[in-house]
């Protein structure tokens, strides 16, 4: 399997409510510092919202680049109860998923 479809597959197990960060989804398939390259595989994303890439945000907390853009991002992860303040998650530590 290559390494997009291992990635989307790994992205695939974060449930709503919920984000995990680039670097996170990098190593849980075996990246060191994949972080700019899970960014790039994402953008590429040929199924936006069945493969939750929307889901995936900063390490600091902040939503990040989306492909249909931040307040796209922003809502969606709204209307699954992400609280965003000033374009960072609010509650990160609650809210990460760790695979």
């Amino acid at each position: 399997m290559n390494l997009d479809k291992r990635i989307y597959k790994k992205l695939l197990k974060v449930p709503r409510g919920y984000v995990t960060t680039y670097g996170e989804l990098s190593k849980s398939v075996g990246l060191k510092n994949g972080q700019r390259l899970v960014g790039k595989i994402m953008n590429k994303n040929p199924y936006p919202v069945i493969i939750p890439c929307h889901r995936v945000v900063l390490s600091t907390g902040k939503v990040g680049g989306y492909a249909f853009g931040e307040n796209v991002k922003t809502t969606m992860l709204n209307d699954e109860g992400i609280q965003i303040k000033n374009g960072k998650i609010i509650d990160l530590k609650n809210k990460f998923y760790r695979f």
